[in-house]
């Protein structure tokens, strides 16, 4: 094991050519797994809020449920990058807030950069905390923080919004983001802005000529098969070996032979 993976590593990575692979994670088992993968990052999402706490939207996340779920992925990953989510309000309302939130993530959470959701306007926010020394990764297009001014998941970026959307990936850049995540945008979208700019792009529903991709874990597990949007693929189906192997479970339980001698002291 070579230590920890650092913005710099991410830097060579990408500037060698190689695609970037990144899953959102957020507990010690699945991260302990993601290091045996070598996986080079992880992303502690704030869609904890759906996946772990069950929630419709990102909205309800506060920033000590990132911490806490950050430290426990600290715990199982020793070589991943590791990237945790500002949560919703965690920095909107001002930069003294941002940077005391960030600061959080990094020492209470030990977490070796921040992610905002938002375009230009976005930027002199993005310059203080990396001004503060705190490494800040972007993410445009489908912001899930702002799904009720979306009025719902839908791609972005179509039309005359693909102008803005370069715009402000151009933005997020000249203020000091290392990275940035382009969400459910055209792929062609994708492609240009990755084009444009000189940080990586790890992309979530944005076509295949990003600098890398993003899925949650449990996601690509297939731990809900009910859940699959267009850009997701199972990589395997866990939800039916979950259920198989609990109804075995319960099934030697009712009939008595588990525990059988050979489980038994």
């Amino acid at each position: 094991m070579n230590g920890r993976k650092t913005t710099k590593d991410i830097r060579k990575i990408y500037e060698s050519g190689k695609r970037l692979t990144m899953v959102t994670c957020y507990d010690y088992t699945f991260a302990r797994l993601v290091e045996q993968a070598e996986i080079e990052m992880i992303l502690v999402g704030d869609s904890l809020g759906n996946v772990i706490q069950g929630h419709d939207t990102t909205l309800p996340v506060e920033v000590d449920d990132i911490i806490y779920h950050t430290r426990a992925v600290m715990r199982g990953n020793h070589s991943a990058h590791v990237v945790a989510d500002m949560p919703f309000m965690s920095y909107q309302a001002s930069h003294e807030v941002g940077v005391m939130n960030a600061g959080r993530l990094l020492k209470a959470g030990g977490a070796q950069a921040i992610k905002v959701e938002g375009g230009a306007h976005l930027a002199p926010m993005i310059q203080t905390l990396v001004r503060a020394g705190v490494p800040v990764c972007g993410h445009l297009g489908l912001t899930p923080q702002s799904v009720h001014a979306f009025g719902g998941f839908h791609v972005q970026g179509k039309g005359e919004a693909a102008k803005t959307l370069i715009e402000d990936a151009l933005a997020l850049q000249d203020a000091g983001a290392y990275m940035l995540v382009l969400e459910m945008v055209p792929a062609d979208l994708a492609a240009q802005v990755t084009e444009e700019l000189n940080i990586p792009t790890i992309g979530i529903g944005a076509g295949n000529r990003t600098s890398g991709q993003v899925l949650v874990i449990q996601d690509l597990l297939g731990l809900n098969l009910s859940f699959k949007p267009k850009f997701l693929k199972h990589f395997a189906t866990l939800e039916n070996d979950v259920v198989g192997a609990l109804n075995a479970y319960k099934d030697e339980v009712v009939e008595g032979t588990y525990p059988d001698t050979d489980h038994s002291f």
